[in-house]
């Protein structure tokens, strides 16, 4: 009884241990979130992304004070 107690004890504590999860969990996001930025910053600067974002304010202005 003994060693299946230790041996209970010792599986929750591995269980809980997660040391290096959230380190690597936020490597990823970061790269993640790195390409996206990259992606968006392509886009914005093409000029067809921007002539596209200037007629749609455009419109919406024109339409909000004629």
């Amino acid at each position: 009884m003994g060693k299946e107690l230790a041996k209970r004890q010792a599986l929750a504590r591995l269980a809980k241990k997660d040391d290096g999860l959230s380190t690597a969990e936020y490597a990823v996001g970061t790269v993640a979130v790195a390409g996206l930025g990259g992606l968006l910053i392509k886009l914005l600067t093409s000029p067809e992304v921007r002539d596209l974002i200037w007629s749609v304010l455009s419109k919406a202005f024109a339409g909000m004070f004629g």
